[in-house]
């Protein structure tokens, strides 16, 4: 190796090209957590085969002293220990970089690039010198390729030590041979190669603070703890199962009766995505905090359950971990191209409430939040991460909770409440006849005006319980719209003896639950939960607006700040969920070439007036997204009206995650 520029500190791409089924990840998230603990921000991305084994599998880590999180292009750095792969690997590599290879054996010709530094390590003869065992020989390989790069990027060894200490916790014995194969690998470069002439370097700073390295999945699963979840349902698929794993993992320690021992919780794998949700529809319905996670082919089965869930009015929530499609598609890659099949899941006239998080904690937070919605709008919340999210580790704000925050139930009726109510309807029998207490002729169960007065004099007594007891005259009417929002009041099964029973069903009925076919009826029904759509757009989270000169722009406060504009440039740019990180870093190089973009990260679907106007008050909007179809872009088209012509694309669907580079380039394209 010879001597290069100016070293790149803290500003770098190393790829690792392994054989998957062979050890690889846990060693090369070593590599990760080691730059993590010396406090430079770091992002790895594993691109892993859906087999179980021997296909090629990559693990990519960022270092980015700037804090960017997104996806870069091109590899500084390849380890290369796959011979199927090589030859792709090898091509790879930028101009520049270096190409750590396994020389036990010589390459084969053709790998003779001039623009890159070949650094040959006999990998696999170290270890069979050392080990006897045919499996612990291609474990070690792994760790002592992790030891070469002590030296090269001078990582303080005691940062990995530390590491295999933890991670090896009541497995003493396989702590020293992990740290002997470090060494190993280490000493080779030590002796072998001269450190000062590889020009990567990775140097410890304090850029990090109280933040965390945490995955999507993880903070799902934990987010359903904290928002009270005791049942989940679910059928395995890549890349949802690790939200359910972590859910049981923390139900374990947090579920538990301390006094019997006996668990809290009832986790079930169902037989089939259709059957798990409806599990949960049935838990919800019965009371319970319940969730289901999966990913684009489940959600197409679970369609018929959600168009139930929409209709009857049952609060759900449903975690969908995104992947490519259609149809199988590439179960391991990331994509987000369930947006349309989530946003109108099921036949008929359907909307569901979408969220969509950018980072694990909120992941966390979204979770919790998505069973207050379902339950304040009774009906299904569909949580919107992807694999890129929720399988990798992301460096992420500390989690956080307010103790006193309590579980929005929404408009449910106590026992108490129920029993107002009877009185009530007794007090009213007493008064008026009950063959007078009859309907307009027209299905719709209201009470004639004649008799409103007398109705309306029967007291209740405590107000603060009465609310809205007066306004049912009497009468439990399940779907009533009482509050002008179209949300109804429920009750839980089991919560009176006798007051506030209903029939919950898939077909057609009237305000009191009652069976109908009448079209007027249908019709008043359909448009209330229009209002209750109304309603949900200022409920969900709402988006975060970056104006060119003053940044972040605080939605909440626009009504009383007068000076508050989400314009400076005619030009706007929309995203969401795992493409933020990268869009960010494309405003930047866009802004460095003199291109100022106000921009919105949207934070949920439907979309309320901030969102609106942010379209409106632009003339041309950038929508990133990474599926083909510009699904985004057609949501807002339906839900917004707005003109086609208005709406630019900028696309990526190749599974891979989209890089700023990427996002760059198709904009200023665009721009002319």
């Amino acid at each position: 190796m010879t001597s290069k520029s100016a070293a790149k500190i803290n500003d770098l791409v190393i790829r690792f090209a392994n054989v998957n089924g062979t050890g690889s990840a846990s060693a090369n998230a070593l590599f990760t957590k080691a730059v993590f603990r010396m406090g430079v921000p770091v992002t790895p991305k594993n691109i892993f085969p859906s087999n179980i084994q021997g296909l090629p599998t990559w693990y990519e880590v960022r270092v980015s002293e700037k804090g960017h999180l997104g996806r870069r292009e091109g590899v500084d750095l390849m380890i290369a220990v796959n011979p199927q792969s090589m030859k792709k690997d090898y091509a790879d590599v930028a101009p520049g970089g270096y190409f750590l290879y396994d020389s036990s054996k010589p390459l084969a010709p053709g790998y003779d690039r001039t623009d890159i530094t070949h650094i040959g390590i006999p990998l696999m003869n170290l270890c069979n010198a050392e080990f006897s065992d045919a499996r612990q020989r291609q474990l070690f390989k792994n760790i002592v390729y992790i030891g070469s790069l002590v030296p090269l990027f001078k990582i303080d060894f005691a940062v990995i030590e530390q590491l295999i200490g933890e991670q090896f916790k009541g497995k003493e014995k396989l702590i020293e041979p992990n740290i002997k194969a470090l060494k190993m690998g280490e000493n080779w470069v030590l002796d072998n190669v001269d450190p000062d002439d590889f020009d990567l370097r990775i140097e410890r700073r304090d850029l990090l603070g109280e933040k965390i390295l945490y995955s999507g999945n993880s903070a799902c699963g934990l987010g359903a703890i904290y928002a009270g979840a005791t049942v989940a349902a679910w059928y395995p698929i890549t890349p949802s199962t690790s939200v359910v794993d972590a859910f049981a993992k923390y139900a374990a320690k947090y579920r538990v009766d301390p006094k019997t021992g006996k668990n809290n919780y009832a986790i079930v794998q169902a037989e089939d995505e259709l059957a798990a949700i409806g599990m949960v529809m049935g838990a919800s319905w019965n009371g319970a905090r319940a969730f289901t996670a999966t990913s684009g082919p489940g959600v197409s089965l679970m369609n018929e359950f959600l168009g139930l869930g929409y209709f009857a009015e049952v609060p759900t929530v449903l975690i969908d971990v995104q992947r490519t499609g259609p149809s199988t598609g590439m179960p391991t890659r990331t994509q987000q191209s369930d947006i349309l099949l989530a946003a109108y899941a099921s036949h008929g006239d359907t909307r569901h409430p979408l969220l969509f998080p950018a980072s694990p904690k909120e992941c966390f937070e979204m979770t919790a939040d998505a069973f207050d919605l379902a339950e304040r709008l009774q009906t299904p919340v569909i949580v919107m991460t992807d694999l890129d999210l929720g399988m990798n580790d992301h460096i992420t704000e500390p989690l956080e909770w307010d103790d006193s925050r309590g579980y929005d139930r929404g408009k449910l009726l106590t026992a108490k409440q129920l029993d107002l109510l009877g009185k009530q309807m007794r007090d009213i029998q007493a008064v008026v006849d009950e063959q007078q207490l009859v309907t307009n002729g027209n299905g719709n169960g209201q009470v004639d005006a004649d008799f409103a007065s007398e109705l309306d004099a029967q007291p209740l007594g405590d107000q603060s319980m009465t609310q809205p007891l007066e306004q049912f005259k009497g009468k439990f009417g399940r779907y009533l719209d009482i509050d002008d929002d179209g949300v109804p009041y429920r009750t839980i099964p089991g919560t009176h003896h006798t007051a506030g029973a209903f029939v919950t069903r898939g077909s057609s009925r009237d305000e009191y639950a009652v069976y109908t076919e009448d079209g007027e009826v249908y019709r008043r029904n359909m448009d209330r939960l229009m209002r209750k759509w109304d309603t949900a757009k200022e409920l969900v989270p709402q988006p975060e607006i970056r104006n060119v000169e003053v940044g972040i722009l605080n939605i909440e406060s626009r009504s009383s700040d007068s000076s508050f504009d989400i314009r400076n440039s005619k030009f706007g740019v929309i995203f969401f969920g795992t493409s933020t990180y990268s869009a960010e870093e494309a405003l930047e190089l866009l802004a460095a070439d003199g291109i100022h973009l106000d921009a919105m990260r949207a934070r949920a679907f439907p979309f309320g007036q901030s969102f609106r106007d942010f379209v409106d008050a632009h003339e041309r909007i950038f929508v990133i997204e990474q599926n083909r179809d510009a699904q985004f872009r057609s949501l807002m088209m339906i839900e917004l009206g707005t003109d086609a012509a208005k709406l630019v694309s900028v696309l990526n669907y190749d599974g891979m995650p989209i890089t700023a580079a990427n996002i760059y380039k198709q904009i200023k394209g665009k721009l002319g």
